[in-house]
């Protein structure tokens, strides 16, 4: 018996964002929902679970199922709660608080953090509370929203085995840009798209090299289609022009037939899908003349409260060179990140242990895309930054954000288009240094490629942070580790990864 029915389902806000949706989910099922950004993801799992309304179609739920939807973002009135109280108010019955202790120990959320403020406490452990408070009611079914933002390594980790720990008849959906957990986590993937979504029992990866293949015979019979109908018009041209002369009745039967025949054949044939970009990721890096960009010669790097985190040793970065950041959370990764932002600052002046040169032109994205003014609009920080209010349209579009939405405040905007805002705006500063933290976090799989892409064929330098495994291996050309007290350069990633994995 399936969990979860969707037959004939589609949804339109504004634009059709999906139609003719089908499909069954049954217990212990672990499905994938990949889509572009805006393309829908959280509308259905906001549909699934009955918190929206599709615009057709129908959802048939087992009986006495039990969803949880675990959002993208902390729900504004949680935030003022402690995390203690905001995971005990997922209980159907609060005569079960011991629930939440358990819930919380599963997830290894630290005592000392319970009993702060949510508002208070990390974007990572934000997520950890909002996937706690969904555990304590013991979900049938489990509907989660981009659950890796914001945590580092060993919690991505954790989390992927928290999942595997599930009892076995239990059902998860979830969206996620991250390719890495996507395969280890789930058994089928579903490519949602405006018309003709597919879905494969298979894990992301394999699912991605299906979905290629199966594209690829589609548009082969599409042009078969089309060829075969050309033919049939070319012989039903050929015959009326013979009946005419000959004044053949019959001819010009045949005529008709052929035509009628090309018709329906051209009426029934499909053209490959192809999913709608949500907008290209296209950087712009200026040229740099320094030989290091950027200049580490001993210096330490100290928590806010003058605890030393690390002593960098004698580093630099060239222009090109594409540096990779590696620790765990609290190793320091962000005071280094801002040491660099405040040697840039006061790069005219020299000095220092940290050292920016002149020629360095610095694009910073910062996580929590705090960047981004919540209250300005998309139109107005690009016009701003343009010759021509036609020229900021243009680009707003080819960044995946529409004409309607270009007027509205950042805040209404998905966690995926404020990402593409804050590269467009990135590439408009035509910086020749990039300081990028967690750039991946809310961006599609395609942006992510495209970001990746773009890093290599610019040869811009850059610093960077990222959780995301693919994304680290396709990308860094060096690798920066903080580890045992010491900032080192190291051969790759894997071991760090490897070392993560197994200190969950």
């Amino acid at each position: 018996m399936s969990l979860l029915a969707v037959k004939d389902l589609s949804l339109t806000l504004g634009q059709p964002l999906f139609t003719d949706l089908s499909l069954t989910l049954a217990p212990g099922d672990r499905l994938g929902l990949v889509a572009a950004n805006g393309r829908g993801k959280s509308s259905l799992l906001a549909c699934l679970a009955g918190q929206a309304e599709p615009t057709t179609g129908e959802i048939t739920r087992s009986r006495g199922l039990v969803i949880r939807l675990v959002p993208q973002e902390v729900p504004a009135e949680l935030l003022a709660l402690t995390l203690r109280a905001a995971v005990a108010g997922g209980l159907a019955d609060r005569d079960e608080d011991w629930r939440v202790e358990i819930a919380l120990d599963d997830l290894a959320v630290p005592g000392d953090l319970r009993d702060r403020p949510l508002a208070a406490l990390s974007g990572g452990w934000q997520r950890s509370a909002l996937l706690a408070r969904a555990a304590v009611a013991e979900p049938d079914l489990y509907l989660m929203d981009e659950p890796t933002n914001h945590l580092d390594l060993s919690r991505i980790g954790l989390l992927q085995d928290w999942l595997a720990a599930l009892p076995r008849e239990t059902g998860v959906i979830l969206t996620s840009h991250d390719r890495a957990f996507l395969d280890a986590v789930t058994t089928r993937t579903l490519f949602l798209r405006e018309s003709a979504s597919r879905g494969f029992a298979l894990p992301y990866t394999r699912a991605r090299t299906a979905l290629d293949e199966a594209d690829a015979a589609d548009a082969r019979r599409f042009e078969n289609d089309l060829a075969r109908a050309g033919q049939l018009r070319r012989q039903a041209a050929k015959l009326k022009n013979i009946g005419i002369n000959s004044g053949s009745d019959l001819l010009v039967v045949k005529t008709k037939q052929l035509t009628e025949r090309a018709e329906k054949i051209e009426a029934a044939a499909r053209p490959a899908a192809r999913d709608r970009s949500a907008g290209a990721i296209r950087l712009s890096a200026s040229e740099a003349h320094a030989r290091a960009l950027l200049t580490l010669d001993e210096a330490e790097v100290r928590a806010p409260d003058g605890r030393r985190l690390f002593r960098s040793g004698k580093l630099w970065i060239g222009p090109g060179e594409r540096v990779v950041l590696l620790g765990p959370n609290g190793a320091g990764k962000t005071q280094l990140v801002r040491a660099v932002l405040a040697a840039h600052a006061a790069r005219e002046t020299g000095g220092g242990a940290i050292r920016a040169a002149a020629a360095m032109r610095l694009g910073h994205s910062d996580q929590m895309l705090a960047q981004l003014p919540p209250k300005a609009t998309p139109f107005g920080l690009v016009s701003a930054r343009t010759s021509a209010d036609a020229v900021a349209r243009s680009l707003l579009a080819g960044a995946g954000i529409r004409p309607d939405w270009q007027g509205r405040p950042v805040l209404a905007l998905s966690g995926g288009q404020k990402a593409r805002l804050a590269l467009l705006l990135l590439r408009l500063e035509r910086p020749n240094f990039y300081l990028l933290d967690e750039p991946t976090n809310h961006l599609d799989i395609e942006g992510q490629e495209a970001l990746e892409e773009e890093l290599r064929a610019q040869g811009a330098a850059c610093l960077l942070v990222s959780h995301d495994r693919a994304f680290i291996r396709a990308t860094g050309s060096r690798f920066w580790q903080i580890t045992g007290g010491r900032l080192v350069e190291v051969e790759g990633p894997e071991a760090f990864f490897q070392a993560e994995e197994a200190r969950r």
